[in-house]
């Protein structure tokens, strides 16, 4: 079976098992940008993918409903960054490797800051992004080699923005597929690696350090206090939230 898997530092827990661990071969993996993902699953090149959760209304596809990449406030990775007020921001540059936040940016700024800017898909360089745009919107490992309280303009954390309006946590992404590639043994593989990951953390966070060029300290806080792994009830009910509101997106932009 073929697994498509977002090839930044948050999903290294996921596949520990698999590229590491007992879990090792069950699966022929590849790894991309969380858009890709969800194309190649779309296009039927893959069976299953971690998808971006906003493309799950356009994929039609069933999830693993207990694990996923989630946050119950700061995420951490996901850094709007801006040279005006929030609310002055008419253009956003994006790094489009991501739906999910492209789109949860444009509800936030929309909601709380109450700006509609137009997207532009860039590189994630922040400083040539914000040399001819209002914003950057930095997200995935690019976002982790930023440090916000150092930077010299504005800077929102959309996971922190998102729990601040709803109330609820931020479901990033999720393992996706059609039904039948989504049985029972394929839901308990994914657990048991990420589980054989979760009790391997210093030795993701060793790798990490050496592979990605970031601290340890950063890297251990990202992946254990920053990142939730295990989906519960609340979590759902915030992305069904998330997934509402963006097929209302969708419709406004339609309009």
């Amino acid at each position: 079976m073929r697994v498509s898997a977002v090839s930044y530092l948050n999903t290294w827990p996921l596949v520990w098992g698999f590229l590491y661990g007992p879990g090792r071969g069950i699966f022929d993996f590849q790894f991309d940008l969380p858009a890709r993902c969800a194309d190649a699953l779309a296009a039927r090149e893959v069976d299953i993918g971690l998808v971006p959760c906003a493309e799950l209304d356009r994929l039609e596809m069933d999830f693993v409903p207990h694990l996923g990449i989630a946050c119950e406030g700061a995420v951490r990775s996901i850094l709007l960054i801006s040279k005006v007020p929030f609310g002055e921001i008419r253009s956003l540059a994006a790094d489009a490797g991501s739906r999910t936040s492209v789109a949860l940016a444009r509800m936030i700024l929309e909601a709380r800051y109450g700006c509609s800017p137009e997207i532009h898909s860039r590189a994630p360089r922040v400083e040539e992004m914000l040399r001819e745009f209002d914003a950057a919107l930095i997200i995935g490992d690019p976002a982790l080699h930023l440090d916000p309280a150092a930077l010299p303009w504005r800077t929102l954390d959309l996971g922190a923005e998102w729990t601040a309006w709803t109330g609820l946590p931020m479901v990033f992404a999720v393992w996706a597929g059609r039904r039948e590639a989504l049985s029972g043994d394929v839901a308990a593989a994914f657990m048991a690696s990420y589980q054989w990951g979760r009790e391997r953390t210093g030795e993701i966070v060793d790798r990490a350090v050496a592979e990605r060029n970031l601290s340890a300290d950063l890297v251990r806080k990202y992946l254990t206090h920053h990142i939730v792994y295990e989906l519960s009830e609340r979590h759902l009910e915030g992305l069904d939230l998330f997934r509402q509101r963006a097929r209302e997106l969708e419709a406004a932009v339609r309009v």
